[in-house]
């Protein structure tokens, strides 16, 4: 099949990349000059584990290509998938004037046989207002279908090529059998391909993100609570997590989520149900449970140091919200750093990918380490805010030699407690008692 990719961000890339290492041919669609010049190149902007790798291969076999040249992308298209960013606008809903621009660029070189899908995440009811747009547009009925994303930053060329199910919302059945062939080298193994409304996937997308967050934020919320009343966190994790209604996914108690989907998915959902006049409790509470847990661990080192952290030096293992990516929009790791700086204390961090994002953001305030060692000389204490696993098995004693005490934060509750304290270092973790 011939497909355009409108978008060259996170999804687009995954999506146009897996979709032409899967035998389509696909034009992906950027403004950015420069972004698109290096993606000819090979050149990936982001860190996806074999996204770089997919790309240079599917390059090679001219089976995918960058352009900024939107009609010439368009017009062969019998598939027109719509990735452009969805933001944030200042009350927590999708700002969609990309999109509107997209549709109406596209709307003069549709083949009539065409198939535009959303893959961006949208508000409800956004299928809707693309088909009458390019109905005025182009003054025909055009097929406009709905197919969310469901990729984890760090696993998305997994999820996109092994997926769990895949979701569309059509108006005809023409519009479900185009995306079921499309799909069919992805769903060999039986995972379900649902059919539903336009409305229906839209919502599907936002009600998905908002329960792994509400899931999040509850699991973080306990481990506050078993930490005041001596319980252990992770005890009660695996005590609840047997139980074959709920599991264990989602249930790892740590510093609250950050990234591009959950928070700006909860406060979506959340705008759109109040807009509508419901009122939205239970979003509102995840979002603020989990703005209050990325604090978790500065009220720790707040009261470790008796408020006072001026000319102490901390080393921060971990910057990007999750490991595997190098995302750190929302990141826990930059709440941290902020108050840290605003208190007058050193910061040495380490991450095996978001460095540079970091630095970008930064620049000299703080100290870079290429290695996660580096970053514990001369230092007060250690936090870790992400769970890479580089630093699942550190050098104890190496440790013990570099921090100028044997203090460690640990967001993210890697280490055994009783290990830690056998060892010899003064050791807080989250929904668990300090040692």
């Amino acid at each position: 099949m011939k497909i355009a990719v409108i978008g060259t961000g996170y999804v687009g890339l995954v999506t146009g990349t897996c979709f032409a290492d899967s035998g389509n041919e696909v034009v992906c669609v950027d403004i950015d000059a420069d972004k698109i010049a290096a993606l000819n190149a090979g050149k990936v902007p982001i860190y996806e584990p074999g996204l770089e790798e997919m790309v240079e291969y599917n390059l090679a076999a001219k089976r995918l290509m960058f352009t900024t040249d939107l009609a010439a992308a368009v017009k062969p298209a019998e598939i027109i998938y719509l990735a452009v960013g969805t933001p944030q606008n200042s009350n927590g809903s999708a700002n969609l004037l990309a999109l509107w621009s997209v549709v109406e660029g596209i709307a003069p070189h549709l083949r009539e046989d065409a198939v535009v899908v959303t893959k961006s995440t949208v508000p409800v009811g956004t299928n809707a207002h693309i088909y009458a747009q390019l109905q005025e547009l182009t003054g025909r009925d055009c097929d406009v279908a709905s197919n969310p994303e469901f990729l984890k930053e760090g696993a998305a060329i997994d999820d996109f090529v092994k997926p769990d199910r895949v979701v569309v919302g059509v108006r005809n059945q023409r519009s479900a059998d185009v995306l079921q062939q499309l799909y069919e080298p992805f769903l060999r193994t039986e995972h379900p391909f649902l059919v539903m409304t336009p409305e229906s996937a839209e919502m599907t997308k936002y009600v998905a993100n908002a329960l792994l967050a509400t899931k999040i934020s509850f699991i973080n919320e306990m481990a506050n609570l078993c930490e005041r009343m001596g319980g252990d966190i992770n005890d009660v994790r695996r005590g609840i997590g047997h139980d074959s209604r709920i599991g264990f996914a989602f249930l790892f108690p740590g510093v609250g989520y950050g990234g591009s989907c959950f928070p700006k998915d909860v406060r979506a959902l959340s705008a759109m149900a109040t807009e509508l006049g419901i009122v939205p409790r239970m979003l509102t509470a995840v979002d603020a449970v989990n703005e209050l847990q990325k604090k978790v661990m500065i009220e720790k080192v707040d009261q470790h140091f008796q408020q006072d952290l001026s000319n102490k030096t901390f080393a921060v293992w971990g910057l990007a919200f999750k490991p595997r990516t190098d995302d750190i929009r929302e990141a826990p790791a930059l709440v941290l750093i902020d108050h840290l700086l605003a208190q007058g204390a050193r910061v040495q961090v380490h991450d095996p990918e978001a460095m540079p994002n970091v630095r970008a953001v930064y620049g000299d305030k703080l100290t870079y380490c290429e290695l996660q060692a580096e970053a514990l000389q001369g230092a007060d204490a250690l936090v870790i805010m992400t769970e890479w696993k580089d630093y699942h098995r550190p050098n104890w004693e190496e440790m013990l030699a570099a921090l100028k005490e044997p203090t460690i934060f640990d967001g993210r509750n890697l280490y055994d407690s009783h290990r830690m304290h056998d060892l010899g270092f003064r050791y807080y973790s989250v929904g668990r008692p300090a040692v």
